[in-house]
């Protein structure tokens, strides 16, 4: 048994350095701020001072791309992975109205592969630099025996900061509160196991155009990144009008915006009063009724702020200003019990 190496159980010490150093630059291109975003050290840093904070309170989240990754080892889609990877993170830090700072990513696959493995930290670095946040290090891992030779996985960590006391949730939500949603960019990253399931029940090709889209192949529309919302979001937040921010991640419209409201109040919805993606319709056609898809899917809302109702008009443009689809799809009102999530919706909006 003498001369074993590292490499005759399955790790490849040389691909992990091509890796990290393919990575140096691509962190590099995220600098912002309170880090120059060097790679190679135990720990990343971070100057909260330098970054312009006086009493920051930071704000963390950690997420991962779930089984979204499937379809991205299927298409051969690596470039893009990354940035949903970011996205879930950073939009949920946004939600409690802290501004992302620096990000961490965790790519483990079955065999490395410099290439892909460059792809998808180069996602990671888009969906940074979308964000302004610096990505400060990570971890590339090869783990033979856990993970099959093509799979792998990938998961994030984000830190934000607010100045103490401008945290949302806000405590001055009341009835007549205005609802405005905000357009995802398709699925985003839940769900991903009916879609699959679908896909398989219908037995439809990836690489073929989508059945509701002749214009597009459906792999495309698939793998389309998670929208990151941070700088309009922020831009909106200093208007001073927005009282609350849900991020519509799994659970949909049901169960996220109630994260967010007191007791008391619920949240009157007009579904199907926004624009939506026509890869909804085509996922519910006889197959997931209405309500299974507004706790599955985020039908087309990937995010809901809750703004005073004389400030309204102010945080619509400055939202659409930054490019965002901005709908009013309903308001706050008084109800009894734990906040809830009140739906009128017409029959065949799916359709």
């Amino acid at each position: 048994m003498t001369g074993l190496t590292y490499g005759d159980a399955g790790v490849n010490l040389d691909a992990g350095r091509r890796i990290v150093d393919a990575a140096a630059p691509l962190a590099a291109s995220t600098r912002r701020p309170g880090a120059d975003a060097r790679l190679g050290g135990f720990g990343g840093l971070f100057d909260p001072r330098a970054a312009g904070y006086r009493d920051p309170v930071l704000v963390s989240a950690t997420d991962s791309v779930g089984t979204k990754l499937r379809l991205a080892v299927d298409t051969g889609i690596h470039d893009t992975i990354g940035i949903d990877c970011v996205a879930m993170c950073v939009n949920d830090v946004l939600a409690q109205g802290a501004e992302p700072l620096f990000f961490l990513d965790y790519l483990a696959m079955g065999k490395l592969d410099v290439d892909t493995g460059t792809e998808i930290v180069a996602g990671v670095a888009a969906g940074c630099r979308m964000a302004g946040c610096a990505l400060i290090g990570g971890e590339t891992a090869e783990l033979p025996g856990i993970y099959a030779v093509g799979d792998y996985d990938l998961a994030g960590f984000c830190v934000g900061a607010a100045e103490r006391g401008t945290l949302l949730p806000g405590d001055t939500m009341e009835a007549g509160d205005i609802l405005l949603a905000l357009a995802s960019d398709g699925i985003h990253s839940n769900g991903f196991s009916l879609v699959r399931r679908i896909l398989d029940e219908r037995a439809v090709s990836l690489d073929g155009a989508a059945p509701f889209d002749p214009d597009r192949r459906l792999a495309d529309v698939l793998m389309r990144p998670t929208r990151i919302y941070v700088r309009s979001v922020l831009e909106a937040i200093s208007t001073g009008h927005v009282k609350g921010v849900a991020h519509i991640t799994g659970g949909g419209l049901v169960e996220n915006v109630p994260r967010i409201l007191p007791e008391g109040l619920a949240a009157r919805i007009e579904v199907g009063s926004w624009p939506m993606d026509p890869v909804f319709s085509w996922l519910a056609r006889d197959t997931v009724d209405d309500g299974e898809m507004l706790r599955t899917f985020n039908c087309g809302v990937g995010m809901v702020l809750v703004v005073a109702r004389d400030g309204s008009g102010q945080v619509e443009t400055t939202l659409e200003g930054h490019g965002e689809t901005v709908t009013v799809v309903g308001a706050l009102e008084s109800a009894d019990g734990e906040p809830r999530v009140l739906l009128d919706a017409p029959d065949h909006w799916l359709a």
